[in-house]
């Protein structure tokens, strides 16, 4: 049996070990997750000092070990630099690195993730810098963050139902021009709920919690299993689960879910949505974030509305962070960070 063995994978986090090492979490797409030893990659002159760091893309040829594996050649394949030299673009990505950390499988082909994550990482590193000073460049950071939380959210079977009312099934339609407009959100329940039922909910009624099964929920509520939130390999030549080119919405919650009565845990709260939040919310399963620049000229004319979408999008990320938070029960850490590059930034009531 063959003692080393080639992959290629993303740097997720690192470590000293020992006098010289470094000791790397990389996520590949041959094996799932792997923890290997980058010897000397902490010298001075290490070949292996910039292909360990955070978030570069590698050709590894890797031995094997009785504890720990040991790499043995890397080839630089991918990288973002654009990421560690921008805050809110670093914060954002290690966040989205934290959530590929608690989904990701050892030992398992992992290439939809993977291919996800890069495809993610890519398009924060395309935006412009958050230092601009108009505010509109780190809105699309935060924009482009809670549309990655969603896709991975939705690959993990995880993503908050956001079309439709988790118990009734009825379609939701936000109404934009009544500014008193409002829906439900409870993470126990699924999703979105309506207001009506909502109180029942605090009634202490029984509510339907989802349950993983085969196949995907697409962005309109019907079944398929041919849209899932991935997009185009950028390490080979081939497209995996690439969107349909109609614009089809990509898969936004594991679908098919059994309905299983119990009752709600008290420390989940409820939350209410205004018409823009929820439309945000259903945007967030298309393959491509909607057009920020078409808000541009709106924006940059009245401060009050450059706040308001902020505030909109604070408050998706946050909802999407306490799902990932509910659904993999553990902290992100990284969001505390997200919190303080977005201080400035009102919180939508």
């Amino acid at each position: 049996m063959s003692r080393t063995y080639k992959a290629i994978g993303i740097n997720l986090k690192g470590a000293p070990l020992g006098e010289s090492d470094r000791l790397l979490t990389v996520l590949t797409r041959e094996h799932g997750l792997i923890r290997v030893v980058a010897p000397g990659a902490r010298k001075h002159h290490s070949k292996l000092g910039g292909r360990s760091g955070l978030f570069v893309v590698n050709e590894l040829l890797i031995s094997k070990g009785r504890s720990l594996d040991k790499i043995t050649q890397a080839e630089t394949l991918e990288s973002y630099p654009g990421l560690s030299q921008d805050l809110a673009k670093l914060t954002a990505s290690q966040y989205l690195a934290e959530l590929v950390l608690c989904q990701a499988l050892s030992d398992q082909p992992q290439e939809e993730l993977f291919c996800l994550f890069n495809e993610h990482l890519c398009r924060l590193e395309s935006l412009s810098s958050s230092s601009a000073g108009n505010g509109l460049a780190s809105f699309g950071v935060l924009a482009h963050l809670a549309q990655a939380v969603f896709h991975l959210l939705a690959l993990a079977g995880v993503a908050p139902q956001v079309q439709t009312c988790c118990v009734t099934q009825r379609p939701l339609t936000p109404d934009l021009n009544d500014d008193n407009w409002r829906i439900g959100f409870n993470m126990a329940a699924g999703g979105t709920i309506d207001l009506a039922e909502l109180e029942h909910l605090g009634e202490g009624a029984r509510v339907p919690s989802r349950t993983k099964n085969a196949g995907f929920q697409t962005a309109k509520g019907t079944q398929g299993n041919t849209s899932k939130p991935i997009l185009r390999d950028r390490h080979s030549s081939t497209v995996t689960a690439m969107a349909p080119s109609t614009g089809q919405a990509i898969a936004a919650a594991a679908a098919n879910y059994h309905v299983v009565n119990h009752q709600q845990k008290s420390s989940v709260p409820s939350l209410q949505l205004n018409a823009v939040e929820l439309s945000l919310l259903q945007h967030l399963a298309q393959p491509e974030l909607l057009q920020l620049d078409a808000f541009s000229l709106e924006l940059e004319q009245n401060a009050f509305n450059t706040s308001a979408y902020q505030a909109a999008w604070l408050k998706v990320e946050r909802i999407l962070r306490q799902c990932a938070q509910y659904h993999f029960d553990r902290p992100i850490r990284s969001a505390a960070l997200i919190d303080t590059c977005f201080l400035s930034v009102p919180t939508a009531p």
